[in-house]
């Protein structure tokens, strides 16, 4: 397992590393609106698939589903890049498995709820 990678950088420039090796086996992200969780966790998901390891995230909202696809260079984050002198990250997609107990959608996964009948289901991204 790599030994660290940057999650943050101080105002004096210093990366903060985050040791993968000491991470717990569940996580909580929590703030107020326009902190930076989706962004973290965004951050912590693609750096944890590209060294192997699976994770698994609840988004309810489906803000964390772009993690599937490769990003791209907008303007507001090559004006944000250009402040804090950063170079643009290596685009990339991550392996993903969409679970849903809404959708009839892909493979089940669970048995029929006493309650609705139906069975939960995934749709890979792949």
């Amino acid at each position: 397992m790599p030994s660290s990678f940057a999650v943050a950088t101080t105002p004096s420039g210093q990366d903060v590393q985050f040791l993968p090796a000491l991470a717990n086996r569940h996580g909580l992200v929590t703030g107020a609106t326009g902190t930076g969780k989706t962004v973290t966790l965004q951050l912590l998901t693609d750096r944890f698939s590209s060294i192997g390891v699976p994770v698994f995230l609840a988004d309810v909202k489906g803000d964390l589903s772009g993690v599937a696809a490769p990003g791209s260079l907008t303007p507001k984050l090559a004006e944000r890049l250009k402040t804090i002198r950063a170079n643009p990250p290596d685009w990339r997609s991550n392996p993903a498995v969409f679970w849903t107990c809404l959708d009839a959608g892909g493979f089940p996964f669970a048995p029929p709820s006493p309650i609705s009948g139906r069975c939960c289901s995934a749709a890979s991204s792949d």
